[in-house]
């Protein structure tokens, strides 16, 4: 399991003086593109593939407060991806200083072809990076119907 750790600062506070949920979802994506970035993904890489990460959801759930000042670790377990690696599933739990879990969030994503604007696959050598990856024991082989899993889509709306 990768971690990465941060110090909560007066900024990551809100009017309620814990860790604001902006702040929960920056720390998430800090964290998903440091991962990343050691499998090779970064804006040059991306960029000569002229793709990009969408998050489809984030869906956190809170167990007790943050407060500024103290170390927070979050983790990174690798839950889901497509065969073609298009869509891929990420769990983040949060620690306190105590090791004490605070919070998770199950977030699912895919990958944009930036020229098209249209879901892609990834190309050999990033999939081949995510097949280095250490999985979750509950991993599974992400489907288009597990994109929808928690979405009733009006009618009048074109799944692409």
């Amino acid at each position: 399991m990768f971690f990465k750790e941060f110090e909560i600062r007066w900024s990551d506070t809100d009017a309620n003086r814990h860790l604001a949920n902006s702040a929960y979802i920056n720390f998430m994506s800090h964290t998903r593109m440091a991962y990343l970035g050691l499998l090779g993904f970064n804006q040059k890489s991306m960029g000569a593939h002229n793709i990009g990460p969408v998050v489809f959801y984030e869906h956190v759930y809170y167990f007790k407060e943050a407060f500024p000042g103290m170390p927070v670790r979050v983790s990174l377990e690798f839950v889901g991806m497509s065969k073609d690696g298009k869509f891929f599933e990420f769990r983040h739990n949060f620690y306190d200083h105590n090791g004490k879990n605070f919070a998770r969030c199950e977030m699912m994503g895919a990958w944009i072809d930036l020229k098209s604007r249209k879901l892609t696959g990834l190309p050999d050598e990033f999939l081949n990076s995510f097949e280095s990856m250490e999985k979750a024991e509950d991993f599974k082989i992400l489907t288009k119907k597990d994109t929808r899993k928690h979405v009733q889509v009006p009618k009048d709306i074109e799944i692409l």
